[in-house]
């Protein structure tokens, strides 16, 4: 089932021609209303009438996520605040946030494309939608809450925490479909069993999972231990929220990307340089709908490749391989690149030990160590000592083999790594603390 077939279903000629078309049109009206741009542009020597083609976007500066802490909090606004209606901002953990407005047409085209979403994840008129994306500043909340409605589902807007009272709900009020972090989900599979609770005989069939890297196995263990399908949603404050891509039920195989409304690049995150169709590198995203605060080449940081090869669904539209990681938080451990979802992989492939795991990076002297603790389940934690001894050797083993970096593991009592109720905290890096 497609959500807006005349769209969604877009031959390639035709999205690559409403592409360029909106896309002159968001450079002229950036340089025009835009100082940051109108700067920006003329330092790289380009004007909007510059802009014949597709490949022209190459030629333009990128926007980073510190341009708009500088601008903070509405230097990078196209239209002024009095058209603005909503105003988000990402959590700032790292300093300013980042802020973003929404013209009352840029919460439509929001809707719009959560509605897709939604219906591509195999939502429709008749679930009974449990939102457990927090409300609030943070765009998932909100974002999922309008594509739901305007899909004609009834949406629950639990926000996130409160564990029990979610159980309690999702059984007594008959959720079919979840929103919340992967994190989260294992987190309420482990609550309920806690609590007796038989996830079979809840009503929920598919979980629409995002907000964090997450790794194919675990997806499997997500599906099994909720009995539903697991599927993947992107999106990011500063592009829009959650809706930027999704995969669809039908392959499970990369997201689609809804290229109507933005335009995906992969470069090479060292030299900026654009990459072809499947390789891998960042991702940069232009937005050529948005009227609040349109961005230009921005990049996400996320690691991924595109295809634009047909998908049995119907839909046309490229699509993303699931992330990988986030090139800033790639770890450098001894000149090794170390991906978090990497180390996840790991584990997941290991008997005994649970879905929930750290990474401590320390500095000691000029060397960088790592150090990966995981939670074992409580029948391997009463084991032998030589057993969990040849369990930690196992893991430090795989790791090594995988990634070519020798790091110590530390085997924890089940649930002794905090849960998070959004999204998971993966690293403690103590680098720059003891240096």
């Amino acid at each position: 089932m497609i959500w807006n077939d005349e769209f969604e279903t877009l031959p390639r000629e035709a999205i690559e021609s409403l592409q360029l078309k909106r896309l002159q049109q968001t450079v002229e009206r950036v340089y025009a209303t835009v100082p940051f741009y109108r700067q920006s542009f003329d330092k790289a020597g380009i004007k909007p009438a510059d802009i014949k083609s597709l490949k022209d976007l190459q030629r333009l500066p990128f926007t980073l996520k510190q341009d708009m802490r500088d601008n903070y909090p509405y230097g990078l606004f196209a239209v002024p605040l009095e058209q603005i209606v909503r105003i988000h901002a990402s959590s700032g953990t790292t300093g300013k946030p980042t802020v973003v407005g929404y013209t009352r047409r840029d919460i439509d085209t929001w809707t719009e494309l959560m509605a897709r979403s939604f219906v591509a994840a195999g939502a429709h008129k008749g679930d009974v939608i449990h939102n457990a994306y927090g409300y609030g500043l943070f765009t998932g909340g909100l974002g999922a809450h309008y594509g739901a409605e305007r899909v004609g589902a009834s949406v629950i807007p639990m926000s996130g925490g409160n564990t029990k009272k979610q159980l309690m709900i999702m059984q007594d009020f008959g959720s079919t479909v979840l929103t919340c972090t992967p994190s989260y989900s294992l987190y309420l599979a482990e609550a309920a069993a806690e609590e007796g609770i038989d996830i079979k005989n809840l009503k929920l069939k598919v979980g629409i999972l995002g907000a964090e890297p997450w790794s194919e196995k675990m997806r499997a263990e997500i599906e099994e231990n909720l009995n539903i399908k697991a599927i993947d949603i992107y999106g990011l404050s500063e592009i829009l929220g959650p809706g930027v891509g999704i995969e669809c039920i039908e392959a499970q195989k990369g997201l689609h990307i809804w290229e109507d409304h933005f335009i995906p690049e992969i470069i090479d995150p060292d030299t900026g340089e654009v990459l072809p169709d499947g390789e891998h590198g960042e991702l940069v995203i232009t937005t050529i709908t948005k009227e609040g605060i349109p961005l230009i080449r921005y990049r996400t940081r996320d690691i991924t490749c595109l295809s634009k090869e047909p998908c049995i669904c119907g839909r046309t539209h490229a699509r993303i391989e699931r992330l990988s990681g986030r090139s800033d938080d790639m770890l450098i451990i001894r000149g090794v690149n170390v991906f978090p979802s990497q180390i996840e992989s790991v584990l997941f492939n290991i008997e005994g030990v649970e879905p929930h795991y750290q990474l401590i990076v320390e500095r000691e002297g000029n060397l960088d160590t790592l150090e990966v603790q995981v939670e074992v389940n409580e029948q391997t934690f009463s084991d032998e000592i030589k057993n969990l001894q040849n369990l930690t050797n196992r893991i430090r083993k795989d790791i090594k083999d995988l990634l070519g970096v020798t790091c110590n593991v530390r085997l924890v009592e089940p649930k002794s790594i905090a849960r998070s109720e959004g999204k998971a905290k993966r690293v403690i890096d103590n680098r720059q603390k003891n240096s």
